[in-house]
């Protein structure tokens, strides 16, 4: 999510958490196969890590961001990219913090770190009301972190946890209520001066079975991106945006149900460092090219800082 901490005049961090997962739900509205993924919500929250996204904090330093999102959605799209006729209005509001730390342990020729995320999330359903709570937290014990020149990356395996106690008898639940896993890959390439930039990310999910509903949703790619050119010593603008695809259908008692999500969502972003260490991102991304799944706009507000230094060298 968002990412910036300037550690050292070189070397700037990455925190972010993402699009906070299990925004999108309307299990009353629609039947249960009309859908992608359970709820058609996702563990990950697709479209937040676009903020220098291949970049880690400092050996031995720590870096904090918060995330804040707005979306709307006034229609869900069936496999067709056609509007279902219902009365469909989904409101969300979600806010999440997530702790970044380079261990400064050389491993695999990189440098060893940790991350967890922790998002809470308000959603109102036109006519079913509203919900408030934690959705799906991330836990990522081992991160593999390279910087050579103007590159930096990282890979890592991402743990996600089952979000709020599931209810039956509520029109709208937060969050994925399953565990699920996702190899990760991101890089970050920044020109001299860091007059360009540009990153990316993607993650492939794989989820286990919802123990309250027997329901496994198919597995999910997510592909996040991001083009920044900087306007200023402290202000960069460009754009953002994520490809997700759903790769697996779904499974209900085992017996193969629902179709597979698509979108592809797009918008520009601007970035500005306050501050020696601090930043702030601000972006809009809206939906498009979507198929079982809600179409809508997002705003995304984020910052990052530090928490700590580390040691001077």
């Amino acid at each position: 999510m968002l990412s910036e901490l300037k550690m050292s005049t070189d070397r700037m961090g990455n925190c972010a958490w993402g699009r906070l997962a299990g925004c999108l739900l309307a299990g009353m509205l629609l039947s249960i196969a009309a859908y992608a993924t359970e709820h058609d919500g996702s563990v990950y929250p697709v479209g937040a890590e676009t903020v220098l996204q291949g970049m880690m904090p400092a050996p031995h330093a720590t870096g904090g961001a918060t995330f804040t999102l707005l979306y709307s959605a006034n229609q869900v799209d069936d496999a067709n990219g056609k509007p279902i006729n219902v009365d469909f209005k989904v409101r969300c509001f979600a806010n999440a913090i997530k702790v970044e730390h380079n261990w400064g342990i050389p491993v695999l020729g990189g440098m060893l770190g940790s991350t967890f995320g922790i998002p809470f999330i308000d959603q109102q359903l036109h006519g079913g009301g509203n919900s408030i709570g934690l959705s799906n937290m991330i836990l990522i014990p081992v991160v593999v972190a390279y910087n050579k020149g103007n590159w930096h990356g990282y890979y890592q395996v991402d743990f996600y946890t089952p979000g709020a106690p599931y209810s039956k008898t509520a029109a709208i639940n937060i969050g994925q209520h399953n565990f699920a896993l996702a190899p990760v890959g991101a890089f970050t390439y920044l020109s001299s001066k860091a007059k360009w930039e540009a990153s990316s990310k993607a993650n492939y999910i794989v989820n286990f079975k919802d123990g309250d509903t027997n329901y496994r949703s198919g597995n999910e790619m997510t592909w996040e991106y991001t083009a920044m050119r900087s306007v200023s010593k402290k202000a960069a603008v460009g754009f953002n945006g994520y490809l997700y695809q759903q790769t697996t259908g779904d499974q209900l008692n085992g017996i193969a149900v629902g179709n597979k999500g698509r979108d592809l969502a797009v918008g520009p972003q601007l970035r500005v460092f306050f501050g020696k260490h601090s930043a702030f991102a601000v972006k809009y991304f809206r939906d498009t090219l979507v198929e079982n799944r809600p179409r809508g706009n997002g705003f995304w507000f984020e910052t990052g800082f530090p928490l700590s230094f580390g040691k001077k060298s």
